[in-house]
């Protein structure tokens, strides 16, 4: 019994020192055999007890070594911006607001934020109140809505874009972009191209269903929801887009820019209203009488700007040029 014992504690890696697994004999007494035996498991028992223990400090080492570098990669910047900001900014593939551009030449920013940084905290439309970054629409009708100082925290990605490349996009399409690019055309080609296909009508039934939600949101009073969902639309604008009629824009993108200036000016805010109009005539909206007459547009046209505006795009009811020259012109001829 004792030289069995004796052959498992030394093949089995048990014993750690010559000290700690006294050699068992033969010849020993029983009384001395037991001794032995006792003191074998204790030293065992104890060797296995501290290599748990060493196993343990090393993963709570590494943890927390761990930890300690994913908190130094993340850094934030807090500021505080009067507007206009010389910021532009996109949504990311995960819905929230990126910085693309920063140009102190467009308005007040700072030097420290860099493309690819994200929103994670703005100032409420009104108010001290701070808010959690959602998505791209509430940030971009906070910023557009509110008075005063804009106050921003950065989350730094130092100068990664990742989050706004193409998320439909994997390694096979890339690859077939490159190829294309070169004057190369696989076998793959219309594959991917159906793909596409696929996803944008996946798109524009997003965006609908979105459009639906606003426009409800609008009727029910609910402005600043409906306005949030508006901006959303405008962000999910497919890049690179041409219609059939060769138009840049889609169709919905138009009505949407005009949705957006009917809920500024709804909200009394006549600049950020004429900025919206501005964009949906430059796309394409040509429904000069609704314009004119639209109860939800009564702040805008109310501005000395609006008419101006519109006459560049429409030609005016009444040409008050001409009027006025032929007024000159027979006050000059009577005074004669």
């Amino acid at each position: 019994m004792s030289l069995l014992f004796s052959k498992q504690a030394s093949t089995s890696g048990l014993s750690t020192s010559r000290q700690c697994s006294p050699r068992l004999s033969f010849s020993a007494p029983a009384p001395h055999r037991v001794a032995e035996l006792t003191r074998a498991f204790d030293c065992v028992h104890k060797s296995l007890v501290a290599k748990r223990q060493s196993a343990t400090n090393s993963r709570i080492v590494v943890r927390t070594t761990a930890e300690k570098v994913s908190a130094v990669q993340e850094e934030y910047i807090e500021v505080d911006l009067p507007k206009p900001l010389g910021l532009k900014f996109a949504r990311g593939n995960d819905g929230g607001a990126y910085i693309i551009k920063n140009d102190p030449t467009a308005g007040n920013t700072d030097p420290r934020i860099e493309a690819g940084d994200k929103i994670v905290q703005i100032s409420a439309s009104f108010g001290p109140e701070i808010w959690e970054a959602q998505n791209y629409g509430q940030i971009m009708y906070a910023i557009r809505t509110r008075n005063g100082t804009v106050y921003l925290k950065i989350k730094r990605n130092f100068g990664d874009m990742s989050a706004l490349e193409d998320e439909d996009a994997d390694s096979a399409e890339k690859m077939w972009k490159k190829e294309r690019n070169g004057g190369n055309y696989g076998a793959g080609t219309k594959e991917i191209q159906e793909r596409n296909y696929v996803a944008r009508k996946e798109n524009e039934r997003k965006r609908r269903e979105l459009f639906d939600d606003a426009l409800t949101k609008f009727k029910s009073g609910d402005i600043p929801g409906s306005l949030v969902d508006f901006e959303n639309i405008l962000s999910l604008e497919p890049r690179n887009y041409v219609g059939d009629n060769f138009s840049r824009v889609t169709p919905i993108y138009k009505v949407t820019q005009y949705n957006i200036a009917c809920c500024y000016s709804m909200l009394d805010q006549v600049e950020e209203g004429l900025k919206s109009l501005q964009s949906a005539l430059n796309a394409g909206f040509d429904n000069y009488d609704q314009i004119r007459k639209d109860k939800n547009l009564a702040n805008v046209r109310k501005s000395p700007k609006f008419q101006p505006m519109l006459d560049k795009y429409d030609e005016p009811v009444f040409n008050w040029g001409a009027i006025n020259a032929t007024f000159n012109f027979f006050g000059r001829k009577n005074e004669a």
